[in-house]
């Protein structure tokens, strides 16, 4: 039976048509072989990246109003955790902070003691005091919110923490990058309800931290 249509024509490679046939399809491979992204700078391009908080060169603060006219403020200076940014997805950025309560400083021996009691942060049981941050809504480059948990006296509540990078930490791939990390929480949510006539409730927490790569 003779097949419908004209009769399959093989291509000879030795000839003009055929030629300009092969430089057509070497050509084509070419292109496609620059399209696909090759080398480790290309793969890595959206990699996370990953940072450590630089522990000699951090910090957070808590202040407090004090009568309501003055206030009082105290300082944890040690403090370990990690930063990671995903760079084409920035708002899955995560921060992961854990300061040490039991080495919480105070203008005051009286002020410290309290501090460190049962009635506040309760150091004994609960030595740590941690924030981890879970999703971030940038505004700008540099700036923006992260939601998360903070993690105080055995009580975990979502709150949400402003950020300010000193540069953007995209673009500064690889450097280290310094940022501060604002919030305020209603001390009473974590069970540090005594001395309501003398102290606030509200506690302005001031994070400064460093952050290097890992």
């Amino acid at each position: 039976m003779k097949p419908n249509g004209p009769p399959f024509r093989t291509i000879s490679m030795t000839n003009p048509f055929g030629r300009m046939f092969r430089i057509f399809v070497s050509a084509l491979l070419a292109s496609l072989i620059v399209a696909v992204p090759t080398g480790v700078g290309a793969q890595s391009a959206g990699a996370p990246l990953n940072y450590r908080l630089d522990a000699a060169n951090s910090n957070v603060s808590a202040r407090v109003a004090f009568f309501g006219l003055s206030s009082k403020t105290a300082s944890f200076p040690r403090m370990e955790g990690t930063v990671t940014i995903v760079p084409d997805a920035p708002e899955r950025a995560v921060i992961d902070v854990t300061f040490d309560a039991s080495a919480l400083e105070a203008p005051d021996e009286t002020t410290l003691e309290r501090l460190r009691g049962e009635r506040f942060f309760w150091v004994d049981r609960y030595p740590d005091i941690r924030f981890v941050g879970r999703s971030i809504s940038l505004s700008s480059a540099t700036r923006g919110t992260v939601t998360g948990e903070l993690t105080a006296r055995g009580v975990t509540r979502t709150e949400t923490l402003d950020v300010t990078f000193t540069r953007d930490p995209i673009a500064s791939r690889g450097q280290a990058v310094s940022f501060t990390g604002e919030m305020e929480i209603d001390r009473r949510q974590y069970g540090m309800s005594s001395y309501q006539l003398i102290v606030g409730n509200t506690v302005k927490i001031r994070l400064n931290a460093r952050m290097v790569p890992r």
